[in-house]
């Protein structure tokens, strides 16, 4: 596990998001290919069903394309930050193909296009718009494909005050 960037994670979820920092994500993999988030089943994540919520599930969407746009925001990793770089999801497509009913891994592999419009952002001080695909899968069941999402993500370079 990568404890740096899961502390970053849970503390922008203390910080910002307190329904991140109860679902305890974890992240497993941050790189510049992309990331991968492991969202466990709980109290907390857990509908009246006994599977994941929809809308932890979402979350958990958010975290791993979220993570690849904060990796070239802030520098994490060892890559160049572009820290007047502001992002945000747009909208939201979603699948729900089964029930998540144990531990979900998120997976976003479109790190080096993030990295790449947040460096156009920057540079170009326009916005910015490209769709992530995220896809959650049951680890434990030979990465069975239980939801994908596409989030539309914006980044735009801060404007200077006056």
């Amino acid at each position: 596990m990568l404890l740096r960037e899961t502390f970053f994670l849970r503390m922008i979820g203390l910080t910002r998001i307190p329904f991140l920092f109860a679902m305890r994500p974890r992240v497993q993999r941050l790189d510049d290919e992309g990331s991968r988030v492991l969202v466990p089943l709980s109290y907390f994540t857990r509908n009246h069903v006994g599977s994941m919520y929809f809308g932890a599930l979402v979350a958990g969407a958010d975290c791993a394309g979220g993570l690849c746009a904060a990796r070239a925001i802030y520098g994490l990793g060892g890559v160049t930050a572009h820290r007047q770089v502001v992002p945000i999801f747009k909208s939201l497509r979603a699948d729900f193909l089964k029930l998540a009913n144990e531990d979900v891994l998120f997976a976003c592999d479109m790190g080096r296009a993030i990295t790449t419009a947040v460096e156009d952002a920057d540079r170009s001080g326009e916005r910015v718009t490209l769709p992530i695909v995220v896809e959650a899968t049951l680890p434990s069941r030979d990465h069975e494909l239980v939801a994908r999402f596409e989030l539309m993500l914006s980044v735009k370079k801060k404007a200077r005050r006056p």
